[in-house]
């Protein structure tokens, strides 16, 4: 297993709050997936776990050395926890092609986050 990338991001809570605030339901859905927002919004603390779902997904751009443009959407990532809790990226549409280009062939993740902030980390491996 090779690592062809390293990503990281830390962003303040309050941040996320104050967009999601301004424009609620739109940003819900331009950043999440429908299983994405199912886990965070059932979550007591929800804006912590906004916050987390928002930061890998920043570390993953950086995994893949593109940030946030072109045809990259924010659904192109799905993070989503396994039986056990453990978050998994399943990358998409352009997101999985920029990986599949660089040979990366899985993206793990971890996710941590207090009441103020939020941190993640992402790192593409290649078999």
């Amino acid at each position: 297993m090779d690592i062809v990338g390293h990503g990281i991001d830390l962003i303040e809570c309050d941040r996320i709050a104050a967009v999601y605030d301004r424009h609620g339901e739109r940003f819900l859905r331009r950043l999440l997936t429908p299983a994405e927002r199912a886990y965070v919004m059932g979550r007591k603390t929800t804006i912590p776990h906004l916050a987390g779902r928002f930061a890998v997904k920043e570390a993953i751009l950086k995994v893949l050395g593109t940030g946030w443009r072109g045809a990259i959407a924010w659904r192109d990532m799905e993070i989503l926890n396994d039986r056990s809790g453990e978050p998994r990226a399943t990358l998409t549409d352009e997101c999985a092609r920029i990986a599949a280009d660089k040979g990366i062939t899985r993206i793990l993740i971890t996710i941590t986050h207090t009441p103020h902030y939020a941190a993640a980390s992402a790192i593409g491996v290649a078999d």
